[in-house]
């Protein structure tokens, strides 16, 4: 399915959703998918959370390949 996007939440993001994984409609770019995201799971609003694109941590607005595999990851621990 070209315009979809598989979504994978890991440890208390997953947690909160419901959901291991979940496919959306390809959303454009990560500010787009993260709004989805929060109507979809309102819940979102109260946890920290990263969001990779393809094994690639996001910082800032970045378009989303067709395709892509995205990971919700819970904050990060230990030093």
């Amino acid at each position: 399915m070209p315009n979809t996007i598989h979504i994978k939440a890991f440890g208390m993001v997953a947690e909160k959703i419901g959901l291991a994984e979940l496919i959306i409609d390809h959303s454009g770019d990560s500010s787009e998918l993260l709004e989805v995201l929060l109507v979809k799971f309102p819940i979102l609003k109260s946890v920290k959370f990263s969001l990779a694109i393809n094994k690639k941590l996001v910082s800032g607005n970045q378009e989303i390949p067709s395709g892509a595999e995205i990971a919700l990851l819970p904050p990060f621990s230990g030093g």
